[in-house]
């Protein structure tokens, strides 16, 4: 039987009535926001209590000013951008076959005299004992833990990253040149205190951190940058920082002096409710930038060394973008200027999102019908060689419906 909207309509228009208040408390509360991020006072000041504040929020860290704002550098004529992304098929515990497949779209753009594509879309297959679990160096059986399922995940971003790495050293060595992925270059999936360090070892130090190591020894011969571009952000960290201006107490500290005080009534509060992206396109005027920020997610404060992770809002036009850039990247003006020109012009000539990282995404994207070939394929080649093609009652009673 299919869903019967009738039911859940006039839930849905309560939440439409609830949003609609809200709606009119968040422009308040916006422009607090817009009045303290354009007077912040003291900016010294206000970095020295978010240093000292104690808080449950992701507070940005500001290494320059807050409010600055950047126009783009010229765009080099001749320029270099690639880009990957990935897709999956994770493993189908219904059916006999325990496998599992990931695969990358590649692209290169070269632009100006010389200008030309790079196209590839590269699966691979994961099947055998030994591909299908991460385990120890000490090889101890007890500590092993299966490819699939968010792992996988993060499996296929360690795979983007090899990938970028591969596609960056084939750069032309006479162009500078951007290189793009999409989403965080913060490793949030590792963050769970359910894996076990060797496997952050192996995802993160001789995973992607290795592979963006690769990238910026290619600076020896030309300016190479990397930046990942997270579209439509849902980010607080600045508003976040704002709430710490907001708060009257000399060192704040939420469970100290705000315990028990209800939510939306805390001296904050006068700016909560409102992200980055609304605050930020009001305040940036179209193709500039804000400002660079340091995360302080705890991953990349401890884990990432000179590749923690910055970032800054760039006002695309269509949107506002946060853009993340390993420290390197951050601190070298001539790389920070081509993620800046290069970033937006890729922005203008996909209509609003990078074209190099929407050709990846073609490339990769696995679509249900590709998922059903897959195993339609697999199924084939167990018939062939004899074997049991046998799937879980489950499974066949969504296949063959009886009533």
């Amino acid at each position: 039987m299919s869903l019967d909207l009738n039911k859940v309509a006039g839930s849905i228009e309560s939440m439409a009535n609830e949003l609609a208040i809200e709606n009119s408390k968040r422009v308040d509360a916006l422009n607090t926001a817009i009045d303290k991020f354009e007077k912040p006072g003291d900016i010294n000041a206000l970095k020295h209590r978010l240093d000292q504040a104690k808080t449950s929020w992701l507070l940005a860290e500001i290494p320059g000013s807050l409010n600055c704002r950047f126009d783009p550098p010229p765009l080099p004529a001749d320029h270099s951008v690639l880009a990957t992304d990935g897709s999956q098929i994770d493993i189908d515990r219904h059916h006999p076959a325990r496998c599992c497949l990931i695969n990358i779209g590649s692209v290169m753009l070269q632009y100006g005299r010389n200008h030309g594509s790079f196209l590839e879309s590269e699966p691979t297959l994961f099947s055998k004992t030994e591909e299908l679990a991460l385990k120890p160096e000490d090889g101890n059986p007890g500590r092993e833990i299966s490819i699939e399922g968010p792992l996988l995940g993060i499996i296929r971003t360690v795979e983007e990253f090899r990938y970028l790495a591969r596609l960056a050293s084939r750069l032309p060595a006479d162009l500078p040149a951007l290189a793009l992925v999409d989403g965080s270059l913060i490793m949030w999936g590792l963050m769970s205190k359910d894996l076990p360090d060797y496997l952050v070892d192996i995802m993160l130090d001789k995973g992607v951190l290795k592979y963006i190591n690769q990238i910026e020894d290619l600076n020896s011969k030309h300016p190479v940058a990397l930046a990942s571009y997270i579209s439509f952000p849902r980010s607080t960290d600045v508003i976040n920082s704002l709430r710490i201006a907001a708060c009257p107490q000399q060192v704040p500290d939420c469970d100290k002096f705000c315990i028990g005080i209800t939510v939306n009534e805390r001296p904050c509060d006068i700016v909560a409710g409102v992200n980055d992206r609304e605050l930020f396109w009001t305040c940036l005027a179209d193709s500039q930038r804000s400002d660079i920020f340091i995360s302080q997610s705890k991953i990349s404060k401890t884990r990432y060394g000179h590749h923690r992770v910055y970032f800054f809002y760039l006002k695309t036009g269509n949107e506002i973008a946060r853009v993340e850039i390993p420290e390197w990247v951050a601190l070298k003006p001539e790389l920070l200027g081509i993620t800046h020109s290069l970033v937006l012009e890729q922005c203008r000539k996909g209509q609003g999102y990078p074209v190099a990282l929407s050709e990846a995404h073609e490339l990769a994207v696995v679509s249900g019908a590709d998922r059903q070939n897959f195993f339609y394929l697999v199924d084939e080649y167990f018939i062939d060689y004899r074997l049991s093609t046998s799937i879980s009652a489950k499974s066949a009673s969504k296949k063959n419906r009886w009533i």
